[in-house]
């Protein structure tokens, strides 16, 4: 693990890293087991990403925790991740303080049991102050519903005569979305195999490179993380330009 993280050049990491955590379902079906213990044998997975990105001092990752569209599992898988995020929370909040990261969450969290919205809040607040790195969950989102909640938003100002349509550009939509205050994604990493984005940032992974693992999320560990870093590296980021333009 170590002679992988020693291979990162610190001059080229992402600012931004974004994971869809998936396969907890496929990997406890694997074992003759329900889907939720998949869901309670991946915590270890969500310390070990957590850890590897302060290690290698990544300042912004965001964890699609849990989708607006998640809601319609069974009841009990539902229930079981709500008490699995408010569990993980409680025990985890000094943790994710010590560390010196912050804590932040995009989506709408008024659905979210109150237990479960209260406990967020309340590590928000502990790490408000901190700067060692920002840790994003994304809880009850969906891109689609941001991306027309920006538009809804920005409609009432032209309406209200506070926005000319002439100033309305990427800068202005960005201003309306859940993430406004963050950078770009710079790596977005899927794991289990699927490849497709499931409603996740899409506006902010439009020049992301999007690596999709053959991993299931609990079998994650730092050191694929940091696979996935090296991965990134080698890549060309072009933003549309020819390799040629870049070299000049």
């Amino acid at each position: 693990m170590d002679d992988l993280k020693k291979l990162i050049d610190q001059n080229r990491l992402p600012q931004h890293v974004a994971v869809i955590m998936d396969g907890n379902g496929r990997w406890a079906k694997s074992r003759g087991e329900e889907r939720t213990f998949g869901h309670k044998n991946a915590i270890n997975a969500v310390r070990n990403v957590i850890n590897a990105c302060n290690e290698v001092h990544i300042p912004y990752l965001t964890l699609y925790t849990f989708s607006s569209e998640n809601w319609n599992r069974p009841k009990e898988e539902v229930d079981t991740l709500m008490n699995l995020l408010s569990e993980t929370l409680l025990l985890e909040a000094d943790e994710i303080f010590s560390k010196g990261l912050r804590m932040h969450v995009v989506g709408d969290v008024s659905m979210l049991p109150e237990l479960v919205r209260d406990q967020l809040l309340n590590v928000i607040d502990l790490t408000k102050n901190n700067a060692g790195g920002n840790l994003i969950l994304a809880l009850n989102y969906g891109s689609q519903k941001e991306i027309l909640k920006a538009v809804k938003e920005i409609s009432e100002e032209v309406k209200d005569g506070k926005l000319n349509v002439d100033d309305i550009d990427e800068k202005c939509f960005e201003n309306h979305l859940y993430t406004k205050d963050f950078p770009q994604v710079d790596l977005m990493i899927r794991t289990s195999g699927e490849v497709r984005i499931s409603n996740f940032l899409l506006w902010q992974i439009a020049y992301a490179e999007l690596q999709f693992l053959d991993v299931l999320w609990p079998d994650f560990t730092k050191e694929t993380f940091f696979q996935c870093i090296l991965d990134y590296q080698n890549k060309e980021r072009r933003y549309g330009k020819t390799s040629e333009q870049l070299l000049s």
